[in-house]
């Protein structure tokens, strides 16, 4: 499908015709949003029936809701087909370019049926800003960086030449503006398939820089690209992210793909049935090892290209697995097999024009997977159907349902209970009014000062709390850096008075990467146990104002706690450092040593800076990331609460007579009713979720066990 071929509708673009099939192995994502649903109902009855500040509430929450979009980072190497599989996911086989320039770095998101507001752009690309070019183009990018850091002149110089050559394409086909370019974001109200290969596409040599063709143009200086696109098959928002192959050769695109897997939660991987998982692949196995098992999932593409899958496949996946498992990779991680092309062709209905060798394999492995009854299925259907995409639907659906969006759900019921319990103090005060009860009732400015106070001590004592986890923290990752350096230049001390100076010595950084990993595990536990003692101690002082100032209990009034954060796994675990590259690059390093003493300090400088920049990631960028989102938390749901408080403290104090020309006595026991019967919904969903979520996690811990 060209892009031609989109309508547009609501801002998104919009391909009419996708196929019935598109919808197999999304059951667990619709019942994930027939929940969702099921949630903003309630919260709608909560703007009817609460009031003007309720309804502001609610409809905060409804909009969060509707905006909740989960992500997926695609990673994987060079040539595995990735785009091709995420074009497939999309349901438009033409909607990205697969052939993009070995220079480019592009992560492109794809935003399916992402809300926009009126006026937003649905396409957006992102530039370079200056200090990131001038890393690459200066330094050489990483591998500048290690050869100069080892006095390996040749082989920086052999870098420089290799961008120079690229600095004078890009500014020859960009002219004069190319410096002003830098750091921009350019927008569009409307995606076509000109646009999208001026950004992301591989060009021609430009040798003719006044040409019309524009394909590629700005490909070589493009950061990100955001599109966004309507996906009717899809029951809700959804993000997939493509990201460049992580194997290339000045590793800017190694951290690009870091940053993206920081922001998702659900990884794929990307691998060509061809090579699965090899030595080159080392990057990729680093990388996921940082991610939650549970929400990784090697995608085997390229299947098409098997002589014979049926009897490949078990013999691939089994080498996939030893390879993980030699190399500290994830443990149990879901492997799928599949084809992107097959998908595609099923898509654009052309499996007439197959090839021939693709046909053959097709038909192989068709037989091994179909029984009698695939008879029936339509022939596009059943080519899907052996493409793995409904596999793969169905493990992202189970990913998405079961970790962030029920997370997702547990917050927003939590937080919509609590408006709750403060409508039905508030209501159980009218009540009480209404009856000629006599009520104590703390003055508004009283309470006010009350909650100022509970908020700065909230606010205190958890700072507090997370500088202590975080100091220890970065204690532990301090000791830990030391302890590698230290039993690597002893390892390295001891090859030499064996072995001498012409016997090359490797040395892992992976215990380095385990130590650190530690570490982290340590931190999340502090810091989640800290969150919830806090969290908590707040909720209960909050929950204690009520009855201290107005002296009167309502059943079931109890404000819930927020949700601690979740921490983001630590993928920069991954980043490829010296002594991963043990190839020509080190032994140039090696033979470039002369004396023990030589070796030591030069060993010993070059991985502490190799490493202290993953060091200081931890314990300083993300550290301070993961405290501002828990302090952020805390002062919202503060927040929250004082103006619920304070709206019960409004009612007990309005004049009887508004309260019965607002309410009545009749209309109040209504809604007194009301409000029980969305407790007790927003109760059993919460009851409903928590069972889930511990189903979930027995499951996984028989997986690993298994």
């Amino acid at each position: 499908m060209k892009m031609e071929d989109l309508q547009e509708e609501n801002g998104l673009a919009v391909a009419p015709d996708q196929p019935a099939f598109m919808r197999i192995g999304l059951d667990k994502l619709d019942s994930f949003h027939d929940e969702v649903l099921e949630l903003e109902d309630t919260l709608h009855d909560i703007e009817k029936i609460g009031g003007p500040e309720a309804a502001k509430k609610a409809g905060k929450l409804v909009r969060s809701l509707r905006s909740f979009e989960p992500s997926i980072t695609m990673i994987g190497q060079i040539k595995s087909g990735k785009t091709s599989l995420v074009n497939a996911m999309a349901g438009r086989p033409d909607l990205l370019p697969a052939d993009v320039n070995p220079w480019t770095s592009v992560v492109t998101s794809l935003h399916l049926n992402t809300p926009l507001p009126d006026g937003a752009p649905a396409a957006s690309f992102q530039f370079f800003n200056q200090g990131e070019w001038d890393h690459l183009v200066e330094n050489g990018g990483r591998i500048g960086e290690l050869s100069s850091r080892a006095g390996a002149d040749e082989e920086l110089q052999k870098v420089r030449d290799q961008i120079a050559e690229m600095r004078e394409k890009t500014k020859a086909r960009l002219g004069r503006k190319f410096e002003l370019l830098l750091g921009q974001k350019h927008n569009y109200a409307h995606i076509d398939d000109e646009l999208v290969q001026r950004y992301v596409c591989m060009g021609d040599d430009f040798d003719d820089p006044d040409s019309e063709d524009q394909q590629g143009r700005f490909a070589d200086i493009t950061k990100s690209a955001d599109l966004y696109l309507s996906a009717p098959s899809l029951p809700m928002p959804l993000c997939i992210r493509d990201t460049p192959g992580v194997n290339d050769t000045f590793m800017m695109r190694e951290q690009i793909t870091i940053k993206a897997l920081r922001d998702s939660r659900i990884c794929v991987v990307v691998l060509s049935a061809h090579q699965a998982l090899s030595s080159m692949d080392m990057g990729l196995i680093r990388l996921i090892s940082n991610v939650k098992s549970r929400e990784v999932v090697i995608f085997v593409n390229r299947i098409d290209e098997l002589a014979a899958p049926a009897d490949q496949i078990p013999e691939i996946r089994d080498s996939i697995i030893q390879t993980l498992a030699d190399n500290n990779g994830p443990a149990n991680p879901e492997i799928l097999f599949g084809s992107a092309y097959w998908a595609n062709i099923a898509l654009a209905n052309e499996i007439h024009n197959i090839v021939d060798d693709s046909a053959d394999a097709m038909f192989n492995y068709a037989e091994a997977v179909f029984d009698e009854d695939a008879s029936q299925l339509d022939v596009r259907e059943m080519v899907w159907q052996l493409s793995g995409m409904p596999h793969l639907f169905d493990a992202l659906s189970a990913r998405v349902a079961e970790g962030q969006g029920a997370e997702m759900l547990a917050a927003t019921r939590k937080r919509a209970k609590n408006h709750v319990s403060g409508l039905r103090a508030s209501s159980s005060i009218v009540s009480m009014r209404l009856d000629g009860s006599s009520l104590e009732i703390m003055e508004s400015e009283s309470l006010d000062k009350h909650l100022r106070q509970i908020e700065a001590k909230c606010m205190q004592a958890l700072d507090a709390e997370l500088n202590t986890v975080f100091e220890k923290f970065s204690a532990r990752v301090d000791q830990s850096h030391k302890r590698f350096l230290d039993r690597a230049l002893e390892s390295l001390l001891q090859h030499l008075e064996q072995n001498g100076e012409n016997e090359v010595w490797q040395y892992s950084p992976d215990g380095l990467r385990m130590l650190l990993r530690t570490s982290y595990q340590v931190m999340k536990k502090n810091f989640t146990v800290s969150c919830e003692k806090v969290f908590t101690a707040s909720a209960h002082d909050l929950t204690q104002t009520y009855s201290q100032v107005f002296s009167v209990n309502v059943e079931n009034f109890r404000i819930a706690p927020p949700s601690c954060p979740e921490v983001p796994a630590p993928v920069s675990l991954g980043q490829t450092i010296a002594l991963d590259l043990q190839t020509s690059w080190w032994k140039g390093w090696w033979q470039r040593r002369k004396g023990y003493r030589a070796f030591a300090s030069g060993f010993y400088e070059l991985i502490e800076a190799e490493t202290a920049p993953i060091v200081d990631e931890l314990k300083v960028r993300q550290a301070a990331e993961i405290k501002n989102m828990a302090l952020e938390e805390l002062a919202d749901f503060l927040a929250e609460q004082r103006g619920i408080l304070m709206d019960v403290c409004e009612k007990a104090q309005i004049s009887l007579d508004d309260l019965n020309g607002l309410f009545g006595i009749t209309a109040q026991e209504e809604r007194e009713e009301l409000f029980d019967i969305i407790f007790e919904e927003l109760s059993l969903d919460g009851d409903d979720e928590v069972a889930r979520e511990e189903e979930a996690d027995a499951a996984q811990t028989e997986g690993h066990a298994a």
